[in-house]
């Protein structure tokens, strides 16, 4: 459901309205208020492809007629409102007017905010590390930071090794970035063994396919092996590299001499 409420300036039937309110004041022979607040409220529902129009009169807090568009008419919410919602319903003008708000205001601005709001997508940036740095087979927490998407329906799913993990899931609720969009922590208790492979799959309205990020658990010494392998290899493409370098140069030096 999308809403859009507007805090108005009484206009020409607030203005009735607020009138009568006092009005009465004296005819029940109550002394008129010095000080009183009066709202007048414009609100629009939008659900399932429909248009709802709601015009409500407010005095001191307690809100006493209201228009809605559903109904066509206005009706009184207290008995101080009924004055009002038989006078303004005997105003044939004025109810055609107020029926045609629903189009005029509420689904006119609807259609210009949708494409902003509804049709808005941004797609989630998804990362996975564990809360803290610990040894295998102990009790620790992964944390899947899925941040920066719109609108704010999404779901998160963990899976170990394949199968998908419904125990020990915690979430966050959605957090607003402040940016019109949002993020989310979702996080696994686990106990990881060599080779455990967990897995963040985040599902959003922006993507076409769902997104999976792995995070693999290995031990201190393996980790180091990895790291030390991936360093040998780069430096063995480093060293290569040269070596091509220096026989080519040394093949240019050699034409050029003869």
């Amino acid at each position: 459901m999308m809403v859009l409420e507007v805090s108005a300036a009484p206009g020409t039937v607030g203005l009735m309205a607020l009138l009568m309110v006092l009005l009465t004041s004296v005819v029940q022979g109550r002394a008129t208020p010095e000080n009183y607040v009066f709202q007048g409220r414009q609100e629009c529902y939008a659900f399932n492809g429909t248009q709802r129009y709601l015009e409500r009169y407010i005095y001191n807090r307690e809100e006493f007629v209201r228009f809605d568009s559903d109904v066509g008419e206005f009706r009184e919410v207290t008995e101080l409102g009924r004055p009002d919602a038989e006078y303004w319903n005997s105003q044939k003008d004025l109810l055609e007017e107020m029926r045609a708000v629903v189009d005029t205001m509420c689904r006119y601005n609807y259609e210009l905010d949708e494409a902003v709001t509804l049709q808005r997508r941004v797609q989630p940036r998804v990362n996975i590390a564990p809360s803290k740095k610990g040894p295998l087979q102990h009790h620790n927490l992964l944390v899947c930071h899925v941040t920066d998407f719109y609108p704010g329906s999404i779901q998160v799913r963990w899976f170990l090794n394949g199968q998908e993990e419904t125990t020990g899931v915690v979430s966050t609720n959605l957090i607003r970035n402040g940016d019109w969009t949002f993020q989310i922590l979702v996080m696994l208790e686990m106990t990881p063994q060599q080779g455990d492979v967990y897995t963040c799959q985040v599902e959003h309205p922006s993507l076409d396919s769902p997104v999976t990020v792995e995070w693999k658990a290995q031990s201190d010494s393996a980790r180091s092996k990895t790291l030390t392998g991936a360093g040998g290899f780069v430096l063995g493409l480093i060293i290569c590299g040269v070596g091509i370098f220096m026989h080519r140069r040394r093949k240019k030096v050699q034409r050029g001499s003869v």
